[in-house]
């Protein structure tokens, strides 16, 4: 069973979204339905979000959920997932999803639409730190 580590701390979120990610999802729920993130970490574009229907990406122990993201207009939560030696690395980041042109060479669900999910990231505040346990 994978790690749920942050995913309750609502004080300080582990991860945001910008509005054109907003926009991005709501377009391909409507196109693949449920979704879910995975971050791998690896080099390259395994370094970027990934995006998938929920459940096609096989998450485990050695994944960790930072979020159920809520999205507006999206019925469901989308999970955002990343690799523990990813997580151990990044656990002191806020990070946001955001989209830019162009695209990335991964199997994710925005490819086709000539953009790609890419991470923003900034240090925690020491405030966010404490709500989170850090």
């Amino acid at each position: 069973m994978a790690q749920e580590r942050g995913a309750e701390a609502a004080e300080a979120a582990r991860i945001g979204l910008t509005a054109a990610a907003v926009e991005l999802l709501r377009l391909l729920r409507a196109q693949h339905g449920p979704l879910m993130f995975h971050q791998s970490g690896g080099c390259c574009d395994g370094s970027a979000p990934m995006c998938y229907p929920a459940g096609e990406f096989r998450t485990g122990s050695s994944d960790v959920l930072l979020a159920r993201l809520a999205v507006e207009g999206v019925p469901e939560a989308v999970g955002f997932w990343m690799s523990a030696d990813q997580f151990a690395r990044w656990r002191h980041t806020h990070l946001t999803v955001d989209v830019v042109p162009g695209r990335g060479s991964g199997f994710s669900l925005e490819a086709p639409e000539g953009v790609r999910f890419l991470i923003r990231s900034r240090l925690f505040t020491e405030e966010e730190r404490a709500a989170l346990g850090e």
